[in-house]
């Protein structure tokens, strides 16, 4: 489910919120951090899709409550429940993988039933809903774009409950890009998504092996990248920086199946999303450079970091 992108980012948290516990890594307490991190990562988005597919069925919930008023009126008999029947809500909700998703976190145990009403009242009162429930017929594109409104147009930008995710998931404000694409692509095939598979197992051992040739060859990666920092403390050196140029450099040492020019761009587009403003052109300039001499010596060979 989640992209290359997507195992860089986990792994770059990871290196980072064990170098900056204590200033050493061991491989094994590495390795569980990633792990911790992608589940962190697999149970918001099971959360988020729960809000989804709740904000969309309170429908049901709403005409039921309305209606069993002791004097009810002419509009509270007739809510239009279209979107509770909405075709791509019900590929989720009898996926059964998102069922088998359900059950194991629980995520009603969030206590978001209140959220869910709000956004749904907020939902009634938009435009592009009025225009949905006004069409008796359903079409498959207004089905997908009713659903996306939802999630990017109520949920994300709802800052109070923004607040609460993040209490929930302490890497929220990392993972809310990923969040956004993973749920965008979802909702296009949601038949095609595996809850119990958020990560393959190829990118799990992408993920794993980066990790570890990272931690192993940082005395490697710490020379290269000295040798560039002209007149410059590499102790001055912003920690996510160092991190991602330490990933560059594996990357372009041990991962065979990655161009060196994808690993730079990567690397410069994550310390812009991720470190300081200065970072994107600090990041090019020295991986560039590295990569450059690597080249000219004759290095790139692209052998394992287990038999290097």
């Amino acid at each position: 489910m989640i992209s290359r992108r997507n195992i860089r980012v986990k792994v770059m948290q990871t290196l980072y919120t064990c170098t900056a516990a204590d200033g050493s890594i061991t491989k094994e307490a590495a390795l569980r951090t990633l792990e911790n991190h992608l589940d962190q990562s697999r149970q918001l988005f099971i959360t988020l899709t729960y809000i989804l597919t709740e904000t969309a069925r309170y429908a049901e919930r709403d005409a039921l409550q309305k209606a069993s008023k002791y004097l009810p009126t002419a509009a509270d008999l007739n809510i239009n429940v279209k979107i509770a029947g909405n075709e791509v809500l019900w590929k989720i909700l009898e996926h059964p993988s998102y069922q088998q998703a359900l059950k194991e976190i629980k995520p009603e145990r969030f206590g978001l039933e209140e959220w869910i009403r709000k956004l749904y009242i907020e939902l009634t009162d938009s435009e592009l809903y009025k225009q949905y429930i006004a069409k008796p017929e359903r079409n498959k594109k207004e089905e997908k774009e009713i659903l996306e409104f939802i999630f990017t147009d109520l949920m994300l930008p709802n800052e109070n409950l923004e607040s609460q995710i993040e209490e929930l998931f302490l890497h929220w404000e990392d993972d809310c890009e990923m969040m956004n694409l993973l749920m965008l692509n979802f909702l296009q095939k949601p038949h095609s998504y595996n809850f119990q598979n958020f990560v393959t197992a190829e990118k799990m051992k992408y993920a794993r092996e980066l990790l570890i040739s990272v931690i192993e060859k940082e005395s490697v990666c710490s020379d290269l990248i000295s040798s560039k920092l002209q007149n410059w403390d590499p102790e001055r050196t912003a920690l996510l920086d160092m991190i991602l140029m330490r990933m560059g450099i594996c990357e372009f040492l041990y991962f065979e199946t990655i161009p060196p020019k994808v690993t730079i761009n990567e690397c410069i587009d994550l310390a812009k999303d991720y470190s300081t403003p200065q970072s994107g052109h600090f990041v090019n300039g020295i991986l560039d450079s590295i990569h450059k001499e690597l080249a000219t010596q004759n290095k790139l060979h692209k052998v394992n970091f287990k038999k290097s």
